[in-house]
């Protein structure tokens, strides 16, 4: 970035925006320009100081953050980051704000954390990048409503489906996974989240989508009809046991900066299946996932990576797309599609 990223601090604690303040204002790259304790404080601040970047509390008095979001995202689309507790209830509410059209979500830190707000500085670098876009990809027209793919005959052990995805992929997930039938090919998926907040967004794709959604657990068997989402936290979800496939979870350092990584499904899909594999790369800051990807297509698999103008982050597909890892390049709204249509198809020697 040529300017260093404009950023409003929203939050009720005094206490809470010194903090995420000095954080920000210790890289040279982001400039705090105004903090606000609510959300009438910050729609005046955001008319006058027009920043590129709001970093928003969920719990304020007069008007909550989802509230405000809804309202931000109707009037002014521009990247906002939800600061939530690391509870239950604040899982809840970050993936409700997601849905809304956040651009990220932060965890308040915890009593003693040593770095607190440790990526909060490149998510709101990322944010302001991705501001150029951000309203454009917002009117983009929304995903099916569940159970509108019709049924296709897929069969145990023909192809295994593999996403990574990261900033932005909670909307990009819900709106791949729609698509799929409540017969879907067994799928597996890594999505960068802290732990309190998979098992929360696993049961709502459950809802939203026809097939059964679960957190992956180690040695759940991969079936038709099954998606697996990998639990946040220290340990990789892989895929293991040629002859009956199954969800792995293996405790190793991060791959990347990340644990869940991508890289280490998308590797171990590689290995366990080949060809009869289909990988998809969505939005996401960074690199996790395109080596892994890679190998998948040096291994025979299909490959899909998300295409630039609909990523919240063009940051993983692109380093994918750039290494030759994808083999199609695709829009959101058509990836859902495509993965089903390869996924049904038969190759030589599948069968």
């Amino acid at each position: 970035m040529t300017n260093p990223a404009r950023v409003l601090v929203v939050d009720d604690s005094p206490t809470m925006r010194g903090l995420i303040s000095a954080v920000l204002n210790s890289d040279p790259e982001v400039n705090v320009v105004g903090q606000a304790g609510d959300a009438i404080e910050a729609r005046a601040a955001i008319k006058q100081l027009n920043p590129d970047v709001v970093t928003l509390d969920i719990e304020m008095p007069n008007m909550n953050g989802l509230e405000f979001l809804e309202k931000i995202m109707r009037l002014r689309p521009m990247p906002v980051i939800m600061v939530s507790t690391m509870t239950h209830h604040g899982a809840e509410a970050s993936l409700t704000a997601l849905e809304i059209g956040a651009f990220d979500c932060v965890g308040k830190p915890a009593p003693g954390e040593r770095q607190p707000f440790g990526d909060l500085a490149e998510k709101v670098k990322a944010a302001a990048r991705s501001g150029w876009r951000y309203s454009n990809k917002r009117a983009a027209s929304p995903p099916p409503a569940a159970n509108s793919a019709p049924a296709v005959e897929f069969r145990v052990g023909r192809k295994i489906v593999a996403i990574g995805s990261s900033t932005g992929g909670v909307e990009a997930l819900i709106n791949v996974l729609q698509n799929f039938p409540r017969n879907c090919p067994p799928t597996v998926i890594t999505q960068h989240m802290p732990p309190t907040f998979t098992k929360s967004f696993a049961e709502r794709l459950n809802r939203l989508c026809a097939p059964v959604v679960e957190e992956a657990t180690d040695g759940a068997r991969l079936e038709i009809g099954k998606i697996f989402l990998a639990p946040g936290g220290s340990r990789h979800l892989q895929v293991t046991n040629a002859s009956a496939p199954c969800c792995r979870l293996v405790e190793r350092p991060p791959i990347n900066g990340h644990c869940p990584s991508v890289d280490a499904l998308f590797d171990s899909v590689a290995e366990l299946a080949g060809r009869n594999a289909i990988g998809a790369i969505l939005t996401g800051m960074g690199r996790d996932g395109a080596s892994g990807l890679l190998k998948m297509r040096h291994a025979g698999a299909r490959t899909i990576g998300q295409n630039e103008k609909t990523c919240v982050v063009y940051g993983m597909p692109r380093v994918a797309y750039e290494l030759g890892a994808v083999e199609h390049q695709l829009p959101l709204n058509s990836i859902g599609e495509e993965i089903l249509k390869l996924a049904a198809a038969r190759k030589e020697g599948i069968d």
